[in-house]
């Protein structure tokens, strides 16, 4: 196990209510050198990865950025920057 923080998504903690539900990921990320945890769908979790490495960005520092432009919360915020980005309107 490694410690939050240390390597941008280390921690990994499951949240699902039944088996048919999706499940959610929770992981630790450092935003302006804070740690905190973010929880989202394991898909909108694969996909950040992919958004970030199509950016040459690894998953914190894209996590980082969408969090200085947003106005609300942030899984919000990098859900709706992942579908953006999914649907060719990447920020």
């Amino acid at each position: 196990m490694s410690y939050p923080g240390r390597t941008g998504l280390p921690l990994t903690t499951p949240i699902s209510h039944c088996d048919a539900c999706v499940t959610m990921k929770k992981r630790s990320v450092l935003i302006a050198g804070h740690p905190t945890s973010v929880s989202l769908e394991e898909e909108f979790w694969d996909a950040l990865k992919s958004v970030a490495q199509s950016r040459g960005l690894s998953v914190n520092a894209l996590i980082e950025e969408i969090d200085q432009t947003r106005s609300g919360n942030l899984s919000s915020a990098i859900r709706v920057h992942v579908l953006k980005a999914v649907q060719g309107r990447g920020e």
